[in-house]
């Protein structure tokens, strides 16, 4: 199968000025992110909070340019291509506040119909009926249209967001934390609008994330990044059932079990993510990683085949290595998918 997206050693960094130029710093937002993207399918981007997953979401958007590396739609650099209106009509954002996303001046209706004749999707006078039909799809009355987006719940304001983002008829969705802004019950029922959208168009996700949960009902592979750097990456069952490197097992735990009698024998990851500005030498995981060697902390790990996962870690760096399954993380995943 032929991909449809591909990242290929994509960095990016971010100059930040002193008062004095000996001052001038670096944000090592991204250093080498690569992964391809097959059509009808999803994967999901995951970390902490300043891993660099939105940096990575808008250099796929085109709204920031890596320093290296590139991105590819089709087998085509999107950075070589003349104008961003193609890309546009391909690739579309769901961003993750709904409300900040939606202009306040313009109704449902019209926000529809700004997105279709801003990309040429359809003329005027077509316009109504495509966007009575996006209203649809998404689960919005037409009685409806006219609202403004602070009359709709927060629920309603990311359905509205998401149609706009279905007008031109993409191949790639980029979500970017699309239900972390809603609570609970809204969170399931956007998730089962994406899951029926998905099926239905046959369209392709991109999911950036901290929510594990989100990730195993939407994505049909996993990538664990962390201070910019890939650590982990595979199919998101296996990634999610038995963990291969240190930062993911501490992500598999910090799901919050159906049972609160329940507790995991293992310490909660110590420590802050560590600035950016300054990142740790070698591996940027050692100074809280609870296996950490003298090696981690010199070199950068290469990456790792095991079974049907990539690891990038130290320990995995002898082939005769003896893979142990955590059998707390299986019996934390268990519980959490019989929740």
């Amino acid at each position: 199968m032929s991909e449809l997206l591909q990242v290929v050693d994509v960095v990016k960094h971010f100059p930040v000025r002193g008062k004095l130029p000996f001052l001038a710093k670096t944000v090592h937002a991204l250093d080498g992110i690569t992964f391809s993207l097959a059509p009808n399918r999803s994967i999901g981007i995951v970390g902490e909070s300043g891993s660099g997953k939105t940096t990575l979401a808008r250099c796929i958007m085109k709204l920031e340019r890596p320093n290296s590396g590139d991105v590819m739609l089709g087998g085509r650099s999107i950075y070589r291509r003349s104008g961003t209106k193609q890309l546009r009509k391909r690739v579309q954002m769901v961003f993750q506040d709904p409300g900040g996303s939606l202009n306040p001046r313009f109704s449902a209706e019209r926000i529809l119909k700004e997105s279709l004749l801003h990309l040429g999707v359809s003329k005027r006078r077509e316009s109504g009926s495509l966007v009575r039909k996006l209203l649809d799809q998404v689960g919005i009355r037409q009685s409806d249209m006219k609202k403004l987006p602070h009359q709709f719940s927060g629920g309603q304001q990311q359905r509205i967001a998401i149609a706009r983002a279905l007008a031109p008829n993409p191949d790639i969705l980029v979500l970017d934390e699309p239900t972390s802004a809603l609570d609970l019950s809204l969170q399931a029922q956007i998730i089962t609008l994406l899951i029926s959208l998905r099926r239905r168009l046959g369209l392709t996700y991109l999911l950036i994330t901290h929510d594990l949960s989100v990730v195993r009902q939407l994505c049909d592979e996993l990538q664990v990044i962390y201070l910019g750097k890939p650590v982990e990456f595979g199919s998101t069952a296996s990634v999610l059932s038995n963990p291969r490197h240190p930062y993911s097992k501490a992500l598999i735990r910090s799901i919050l079990r159906p049972d609160p009698k329940t507790r995991d024998d293992q310490p909660p990851l110590q420590g802050e993510i560590p600035s950016p500005i300054n990142p740790p030498s070698g591996c940027r995981f050692h100074p809280r990683c609870p296996d950490c060697m003298a090696t981690c902390k010199r070199e950068e790990s290469s990456p790792h085949s095991v079974g049907d996962v990539t690891v990038w870690c130290h320990l995995f760096k002898d082939e005769m290595l003896s893979i142990k399954t955590n059998s707390n993380i299986a019996q934390h995943t268990k519980e959490v998918d019989d929740g």
